[in-house]
């Protein structure tokens, strides 16, 4: 296939009309399509409908320590479920605690804890002048919208393979006092599905910030969703890491079991260092006399250890491999060649990352909703939703059934063509 951009403006124009002609016949077909956001599908969610029998009212309720998990108390966690969650996450139990359902609630918590009491004995940033954030770009929308939030500034940190630009991050904060922290999911990252090198993890441990209360955010949600069983990255652990370089304090790491478990009712976990950990309880015990116990029990009696939980991950995995390849096929045999597009190959987590060219990407999404395709908006992939260059789209395959991502990734390409073709034209 010939690279659009190669072409006369005769010969678009004739592609033009055979893609428009195509397009109308898309729109008969009265697709109803949602790809708007990583939901598990209900296959998914099927394979752990065996955690509402893992306790029930001839179980016995106590938990390793012999504490009650039907009365108050045990703010980190049942022992048994801080140990569950330290696997996943790969670090130390004495690190965690264990909250309710959601880490979003956490990282929420974390920073308005930073807002309104400060960290390391340092300043409330509530009272600082200026805040600022680093984020890297593409990324996750939620974690965005909890610093615009507050009233974060954001400032953009282009995406490499191996992870975010390091040489700017160092440069950045060893300069400026007022940026607090960064955002980081490090391995499968949102929307990219980039894993984190050795290199980059143990340069961010490593990072010597102006600001002794700057903090990682270290969202590591996608941890063991892999899509390949003989092809599992492995990254370091960031708490050892930062302890190596001497900066204990610096990293807050985040992961749950929303996308393993039950998306609404599944157990999520903040892993830290001891004086964070310390910290953290002081508003913690005032906040809550402890998260759902019963939850923690069942999760821990249904999936056992951490070959349980991985051996249920690549039943997953079957689940969403063919999907994700799916999407892949189409928009290799559809748009390879053409110039108007490059999109990821991940080995795990929940999206694929789309580049259209510059200034498409929200043509493209409004295309496809005129035909009956809802996707994320374009450019939620960055602070403030605005991707200067227009032209990050992230598709998420996982909650649509196969048959479905094909229609949808057929539609997706015939929308990026079109849209495509219009802009040569236009230029």
């Amino acid at each position: 296939m010939e690279m659009y951009k190669m072409l006369s403006k005769d010969e678009l124009k004739t592609i033009k009309a055979a893609l428009e002609e195509e397009y109308a016949k898309a729109q008969q077909l009265g697709l109803k399509l949602d790809m708007s956001r990583g939901k598990p599908a209900p296959a998914q969610l099927d394979l752990a409908m065996g955690i509402l029998d893992a306790v029930n009212s001839t179980s016995d309720y106590r938990s390793e320590d012999g504490v009650d998990c039907r009365n108050y108390g045990g703010l980190d966690g049942i022992p048994e479920a801080r140990h569950f969650m330290a696997d996943i996450m790969g670090v130390d139990a004495s690190n965690v605690i264990v909250y309710g359902n959601a880490s979003l609630n956490i990282m929420y918590d974390t920073i308005s804890r930073f807002m309104l009491e400060g960290t390391g004995g340092c300043t409330p940033w509530c009272k600082l002048d200026k805040v600022k954030f680093l984020c890297p770009v593409p990324g996750y929308d939620r974690h965005f919208a909890i610093t615009q939030h507050f009233g974060i500034e954001m400032i953009n940190i282009p995406m490499h393979e191996d992870g975010p630009d390091m040489d700017m991050i160092e440069k950045l904060v060893a300069e400026d006092e007022s940026i607090k922290g960064i955002w980081c999911v490090p391995k499968f990252s949102n929307p990219g599905g980039c894993v984190y090198s050795d290199e980059v993890v143990r340069r961010m441990a490593a990072l010597k910030p102006a600001a002794k209360d700057f903090r990682i955010m270290w969202d590591n949600a996608y941890v063991i969703h892999f899509l390949y069983k003989d092809n599992q990255p492995q990254i370091p652990d960031i708490i050892s890491e930062c302890e190596k370089a001497g900066n204990p304090d610096m990293v807050y790491e985040f992961a749950s079991t929303s996308k393993i478990s039950f998306a609404g009712a599944g157990i999520a976990a903040l892993a830290t260092s001891k004086a964070n950990i310390a910290e953290v309880k002081k508003s913690l015990t005032i906040q809550t006399i402890g998260y759902d116990k019963i939850n923690q029990l069942r999760h821990v009696r249904f999936y056992k250890n951490k070959q349980g939980i991985m051996d249920h991950m690549m039943k997953q995995a079957e689940i969403l491999r063919p999907k994700f390849e799916a999407v892949e096929n189409i928009l290799d045999s559809e748009l390879s060649g053409l110039g108007i597009g490059t999109w990821t190959k991940p080995l795990g987590g929940y999206f694929i990352s789309f580049d259209a060219m510059p200034g498409c990407a929200k043509a493209i999404v409004k295309k496809c909703k005129e035909a009956g395709m809802v996707l994320t908006g374009a450019g939620a992939t960055f602070p403030y939703g605005n991707d200067p260059d227009d032209s990050n789209i992230r598709i998420a395959p996982s909650f649509p059934t196969v048959d479905e991502m094909k229609k949808a990734a057929l539609l997706f390409a015939l929308c990026v063509k079109l849209v495509s073709v219009d802009k040569l034209l236009e230029e």
